[in-house]
């Protein structure tokens, strides 16, 4: 492995890592350029209606961002804020179409005060159909800095996910998120980004990513202007079935170009709270964010700190606020799959990413297939998978026959990048049951030929495999003709593969 170089990409920082070394891409920030006058502090009292067909809809959350109101049993609201805030905007409820634009949801009106007052009123149309199930999909790091990048995404993605929504019953709901890093700096590329969604036809909420950020910024409040024009706030809610959905800014930029932590502001928990408080405890509650909020990369590198720029530093509050709730967390960033347990009531599903290694070939750096994750919601339970892009839903694990992996010369191995601790991986040689295969930390051996040394991928040359703790590991007996890897999923779904043998499997040991 080329440990040296390796090492040295971990200390700059994971998602970002890519860039930082692109010669000619690293400048310094312009200085921002002070308004000609201080900061407005003055009220503005915001006002407006939440209706259908000029029918109030009672108990519908409004907000500026910093406060979280309901409105009447007419359908009214009405509260102070202040000239700085950008959007006023709403928490859709249950049973409402999402309002679009070409797949993007507008579900804010950017404030233009006069005399110290806006109004703005939301109109909803009522679904044709109970939205109790439904479903949801995570795009994770589209990532696109070329026209080429852009025209895999919408020739091969977006017909992708259009193809697989087709294979669920006619009238099947279906939302997504974008995850972030929905561009990579390019933002002249956000354009192709939503075409590719448009293509889809499946409304998409949109998550701000390291990559999505004004870089010529002072501070990360300005760092989210380019974004916000086209796709509204960085943090909001919404509902759908009995689930409620919650999107969070979670890149926190530190005034210099591609320099971010992980970190949630003050202003955003104290949204969340207040949001949350109008959530009935024992819900399920579903976050979306860039930035993991927690992953165990640096344990398998056995590096003494968490990246900052890698999980969220001030995970805990968030973890407090979602205790009352059955919680999932949906973030991207890393190129690589892996769930988080915490404690009883939180999952977290770091996806693989949609580009795979930034576009570079069928994989990310730890083996996963380019692809998306795929939500099946049934009241407040959800059901979840991974679908790789080009291949069918089944195609959840990967088999390496023996010798494959040169750590362990006398094994076979599996990749099975959507497990968690509730999934069973057990083989059969010559279809006689063998018991469960050993889960170990390990690369990927097609990352490996893809990926490892200076001179590959040639696209982007600083790809390097990364260790995942999703491998798992059976030493089969000599002249063993046929090997099966059965997996059972946390729900029930079996997947199984063979590895195809043109002669039998023979021990390693001379």
């Amino acid at each position: 492995m080329a440990v040296q170089r390796r090492d040295f990409l971990k200390k700059l920082g994971l998602a970002g890592v890519g860039l930082s070394l692109m010669p000619g891409l690293i400048q310094a920030a312009p200085k921002y350029k002070m308004p000609a006058k201080g900061k407005d502090l003055s009220v503005v009292r915001l006002s407006g209606k939440v209706h259908t067909n000029g029918s109030g809809i009672a108990n519908v959350a409004v907000t500026d961002g910093y406060n979280v109101v309901l409105t009447d049993a007419k359908g009214r609201y009405e509260f102070d804020s202040n000239a700085t805030v950008e959007f006023v905007y709403i928490s859709i409820p249950r049973g409402y179409e999402f309002p679009s634009e070409k797949s993007i949801t507008r579900f804010y009106k950017r404030i233009t005060a006069e005399r110290g007052k806006f109004k703005a009123d939301f109109e909803l149309k009522k679904l044709t159909q109970d939205d109790t199930n439904h479903n949801y999909v995570v795009w994770a790091d589209p990532q696109i800095i070329s026209k080429s990048d852009a025209e895999q995404l919408k020739t091969e993605s977006a017909p992708d996910l259009k193809k697989l929504v087709s294979s669920y019953a006619a009238g099947t709901l279906f939302h997504g998120f974008g995850c972030g890093d929905l561009v990579w700096d390019k933002f002249e590329l956000f354009d192709d980004y939503q075409q590719a969604l448009n293509h889809t036809a499946v409304q998409f909420f949109q998550v701000i990513g390291n990559h999505d950020m004004d870089l010529t910024a002072r501070t990360d409040e300005h760092s989210a202007e380019t974004f916000k024009k086209l796709f509204g706030p960085t943090y909001y809610s919404f509902n759908r079935g009995e689930i409620h959905y919650v999107v969070l800014d979670d890149v926190f930029f530190i005034g210099t170009a591609k320099k971010y932590i992980g970190y949630i502001t003050e202003k955003q928990l104290a949204w969340l709270e207040q949001d949350l408080a109008h959530i009935k405890p024992g819900s399920t509650v579903v976050v979306n964010l860039h930035i993991p909020v927690f992953t165990r990369q640096h344990i398998r590198n056995k590096e003494k700190d968490e990246p900052l720029g890698g999980v969220v530093a001030n995970r805990k509050e968030l973890y407090r606020l979602l205790k009352p709730f059955k919680a999932h967390i949906n973030s991207g960033h890393t190129h690589f799959n892996e769930k988080i347990l915490e404690g009883d009531n939180i999952i977290e599903h770091v996806h693989g990413t949609v580009c795979g290694a930034w576009w570079t070939g069928p994989i990310c750096f730890d083996g996963t297939p380019g692809g998306y994750g795929v939500y099946e919601v049934n009241g407040s339970d959800i059901k979840w998978y991974y679908k790789s892009t080009s291949l069918p839903k089944e195609h959840q694990l990967r088999l390496y026959p023996v010798g494959k992996v040169k750590e362990k010369p006398e094994h076979f191995a599996a990749n099975v990048w959507n497990w968690d601790p509730q999934w069973k991986v057990e083989w059969l040689e010559d279809d006689r049951k063998m018991g469960e295969m050993q889960r170990e930390t390990g690369y990927d051996p097609l990352s490996v030929e893809l990926h490892e040394g200076t001179a590959k991928p040639a696209k982007h040359k600083w790809v390097e495999p990364q260790l995942t703790e999703h491998l798992f590991f059976a030493k089969p007996s000599p002249n063993t003709h046929k090997i099966t890897v059965k997996v059972t999923d946390r729900f029930g779904n079996i997947f199984q593969e063979e590895l195809a043998q043109q002669q039998p499997v023979k021990s390693a040991v001379n």
